[in-house]
C-alpha cells in the first residue's frame, strides 16, 4: 500500500511500512534507512521497540490502517534525518475520534516540529476523513507537550491511567481551526 507523504514547512511525515518495521525490529539498520528514503538516528529503535511491534501487529491484522499509523518525521535538511515519530492511535473510532502521539528525539526538540506536525496531521485527517475531534493524552509533568496542544486550541476533557506511561491528561479538539501559526 503506497501512502502518500505529507509536507509540512520542514518536515516531511512518511509512512512507515512493515518492511521497514521488520528491517528496523531486526536490526537492519542499512536495508531501513533504504526502505524509509532517510537516515536513522544512531539509537534507532532504541526504546521505541515496544510500539514498533504494536503497529507492526496492527498492520499485519489490517494492512488498510497503514495511513492512521507511524509516520517518520524527516527533516528535510540537511540530509533527510529522521527527527521523531507520530501516529493516530488507529483509524476513526465510533465517535469518529482519533487519538494522536508524537515524540521528537530529545536532540530536536523545541524547534516547533512536533506543532508543525500536529498541524499537517490534524488538517489531513480533516481534508481527507472529514474527521473533527481529535484526542491527545499527556503527561501531567510534560510542560512542552501540555503548551502546544493548549496552543493549538485542545482542551483538556479528562485523565486516565496508561499502564506505560502512567498518569495522562486527555485533551480534546472538537472541529475547531488550529489557533497560532
Amino acid at each position: 500500500m503506497q501512502v502518500p507523504v505529507l509536507h509540512t514547512g520542514r518536515l516531511e511525515l512518511v509512512s512507515l511500512s512493515e518492511d521497514f518495521l521488520v528491517a528496523s525490529l531486526a536490526g537492519e539498520r542499512t536495508r531501513a534507512e533504504q526502505l524509509g528514503g532517510f537516515q536513522l538516528p544512531e539509537e534507532w529503535p532504541g526504546t521505541h521497540e515496544s510500539l514498533l511491534r504494536m503497529r507492526l501487529e496492527d498492520l499485519g491484522k489490517d494492512p488498510s490502517l497503514r495511513p492512521w499509523l507511524l509516520r517518520a518525521l524527516v527533516r528535510r535538511e540537511p540530509g533527510r534525518l529522521m527527527v521523531g515519530y507520530a501516529n493516530f492511535h488507529g483509524a476513526p473510532d465510533e465517535r469518529r475520534a482519533v487519538e494522536m502521539g508524537y515524540e521528537v528525539f530529545p536532540e530536536y526538540r523545541r524547534q516547533g516540529y512536533a506543532e508543525e506536525t500536529v498541524r499537517e496531521l490534524v488538517a489531513w485527517a480533516k481534508r481527507e476523513h472529514g474527521i473533527h475531534h481529535f484526542v491527545a493524552s499527556v503527561s501531567p509533568g510534560n510542560g512542552p507537550s501540555l503548551a502546544m496542544v493548549r496552543k493549538l486550541g485542545f482542551r483538556q476533557t479528562g485523565s486516565q491511567w496508561d499502564e506505560v506511561d502512567g498518569e495522562e491528561l486527555v485533551f480534546e479538539l472538537f472541529s475547531e481551526p488550529l489557533r497560532g501559526g
